[in-house]
């Protein structure tokens, strides 16, 4: 075993005696790590499954999830009906404005230097964050739902249930998109495409196309998510930021294309931040956690890299 197993295999063990250590502290440190997580992964996978395919870094991608939240508040007030039967029609809003998004901007980049795609991504973010405040100023929003509330006693712990909906809705994108990815005529032509572009190219596959199916995809999932979180969180322009820094950071430390990692480092990251907000006084190095490990997570690869 070379040093590099070793010290992943340490790493590991070092994680689960953390994890069953703080099970014993404070069991819901671990529930709501596991549903902050949910939340982390939910919004990580769709970004996850561009930067492994097309190969760009979407910076408008928080602000996507931002406006669909944004698309079912409208809806839930204007109609009165359900948040989560609105996601059906923002989802279907959500694949119109990925196709005009890539269609429109991002497809004359992909070919580009990475600057300017990020550049350009960010450019897209300022649009919607600032068209959204236009139109509904940034006062936040919110629809209470009584579901929402729900909670469950095991034992002496007692811990509301709502957010492993959250947890669903990560395993389910994770589950969808690998069996798309590898069952579907589609998703092979997706991961051939993703992994040598020109060679797809050589084979008849539709590289263009590919891509702004997987983008549209992308932005659908992000429509889902939107919905769910405007039933959980108060909703603000500027909402979607720290969720593109977070995404991006899961996608860092899972590698590029490992979409069952993304799930994984988000266990790993929420029920940190969890623990870390439990201590008195912690709430604060959340963030710094998060980050902490995101660079803890680079090194070690980067570790494994130079001596492989």
């Amino acid at each position: 075993m070379n040093k590099f197993n070793r010290l992943q295999v340490a790493v590991t063990v070092a994680t689960g005696i953390a994890v069953f250590l703080i099970l014993l502290w404070r069991p819901t440190v671990v529930v709501y790590g596991l549903q902050r997580a949910g939340l982390y992964a939910s919004v990580a996978l769709p970004m996850a499954l561009v930067l492994g395919i097309v190969h760009i870094v979407n910076l408008g991608h928080g602000e996507m999830m931002m406006v669909a939240a944004y698309i079912t508040y409208a809806l839930a007030r204007a109609i009165g009906i359900d948040p989560l039967i609105a996601l059906i029609p923002t989802a279907g809003a959500m694949l119109i404005l990925g196709v005009v998004i890539y269609k429109t901007t991002i497809a004359h980049t992909v070919k580009g230097p990475e600057l300017n795609q990020l550049i350009l991504t960010f450019g897209i973010a300022m649009v919607l964050g600032q068209t959204v405040n236009l139109i509904a100023t940034s006062q936040p929003r919110k629809i209470s739902v009584g579901y929402v509330s729900s909670s469950m006693t095991i034992g002496e712990v007692s811990f509301g249930t709502y957010d492993f909906v959250f947890v669903a809705l990560a395993l389910a994108s994770l589950f969808g998109l690998l069996w798309f990815l590898k069952k579907t005529r589609l998703g092979k032509a997706a991961t051939a495409v993703g992994q040598n572009p020109q060679g797809a190219r050589i084979v008849g596959i539709d590289v263009q196309g590919t891509y702004t199916i997987v983008f549209t995809i992308s932005a659908v999932l992000l429509g889902i998510v939107g919905s769910f979180f405007m039933t959980k969180f108060s909703i603000f322009p500027t909402v979607g930021g720290a969720y593109t820094m977070r995404s991006f950071s899961l996608v860092a430390m899972a590698g590029i294309g490992n979409l069952p990692m993304v799930v994984i480092s988000a266990v790993i990251l929420g029920i940190a931040e969890a623990a870390i907000q439990a201590i008195p006084g912690g709430g604060s190095w959340a963030p710094l956690m998060f980050f902490g490990l995101i660079i803890f997570a680079i090194l070690l690869r980067s570790f494994r890299e130079s001596h492989s």
